[in-house]
């Protein structure tokens, strides 16, 4: 996630912080529409395939020192990259067909006008499965690959950031591959977006939004995940997760990541952070917000400020995996409602 300095005089400081429960001033229509069950057997043979095991193997990848802190443009990130298109391959999910390739160009003049320095040419990494009813509708499920790359020869593993992101989205995919393999693949398209120039600015998801392979009019939502493998101090040893963003833009959003998360693994949904005047101006420092800003409705998943953010010490082996596993299966529950649902969810707030 991007570090950030917050001028805090100003700022008027609303925050709400509570555990999950169905959305106050919700219509009944948005509650009735949510279909997510456990009796779901097509869900559920989905669901059950992302596991802590193989969020493990391949974060132990993306995170390893030969990486080299996977910092935007870097030998180390591109790396990271081929390991991630080379995974996508395997399982048989594509590149978009209007991209023609599993990667996004994103230009050093682009992140230069930016504030992005000398930074060299990156990637966006973009892969797609298509809708079998409704294909032009698109959902994105974000992270950004990217990290801070190596200091002083200390190399900056960004486990959790984002890492732990990276590595969902991955495992979300092949949930949502083998539900299709099976014959029930999602009825609106899926675009797995890992974009790359968050730490400098936020550089990939502007530069999608801005060139979108899909028109943003037709794009549902954004999921964004952005460290979801650790735990802060004021929730040590809890099962939760942050959660922002999810009622800015549309009233059933956040109805619907509710009703997933009790009928799942019933996380506890805290607020602290939903709020754009909070101090630590969350809203506005992940992926998500390129998407905000252009009318998309997004979901920021998120674990909180630890003690290893943005140090060399966030390394794999300080994950932990088990709520690593059930925060990308409520990700997964939300994208499965959002994509299969009869109507598109509502833009209705601004």
């Amino acid at each position: 996630m991007k570090k950030i300095l917050i001028p805090l005089l100003g700022l008027a400081v609303m925050v709400s912080c509570g555990t999950a429960k169905t959305s106050e001033g919700a219509s009944a229509q948005s509650t009735q529409s949510v279909s997510v069950a456990k009796g779901d057997k097509a869900f559920l043979a989905a669901y059950k395939t992302i596991k802590s095991d193989e969020l493990k193997k391949n974060l132990y990848v993306i995170a390893s020192d030969e990486m080299a802190g996977r910092d935007t443009g870097s030998p180390g990130q591109k790396k990271a990259g081929e390991y991630m298109v080379d995974y996508y391959k395997s399982l048989g999910i594509t590149s978009p067909k209007a991209l023609g390739s599993y990667y996004q160009k994103v230009p050093a003049e682009f992140m230069k006008k930016r504030g992005g320095g000398n930074l060299p040419d990156s990637e966006n990494i973009l892969a797609f499965i298509e809708g079998s009813e409704k294909p032009d509708e698109i959902i994105v499920i974000s992270a950004h690959y990217d990290h801070v790359g190596t200091k002083n020869g200390v190399v900056y593993n960004g486990a959790d950031d984002d890492g732990s992101g990276t590595v969902a989205v991955m495992q979300i995919a092949k949930a949502f591959q083998e539900a299709k393999r099976a014959g029930n693949g999602p009825k609106r398209s899926i675009l797995f977006l890992h974009v790359t120039g968050e730490e400098h600015g936020l550089f990939g998801s502007e530069y999608y939004t801005s060139n979108p392979v899909f028109p943003l009019a037709n794009t549902v939502v954004d999921l964004n995940i952005d460290m979801i493998g650790r735990d802060d101090a004021a929730n040590r040893g809890k099962q939760y997760v942050y959660v922002i963003g999810s009622e800015m833009l549309s009233s059933q959003l956040k109805v619907i990541n509710e009703a997933a998360n009790k009928k799942t693994n019933n996380l506890e949904l805290n607020y602290k952070y939903d709020d754009p005047a909070d101090p630590e101006q969350l809203y506005y420092r992940s992926d998500h917000y390129n998407f905000a800003k252009n009318n998309v409705p997004v979901a920021f998943f998120f674990d909180g400020i630890h003690e290893d953010y943005h140090k060399p010490t966030d390394d794999p082996e300080k994950i932990d995996y088990p709520l690593l596993e059930k925060r990308a299966q409520l990700v997964f529950a939300t994208a499965w409602e959002i994509a299969n649902r009869a109507e598109r969810i509502v833009v209705d707030k601004k």
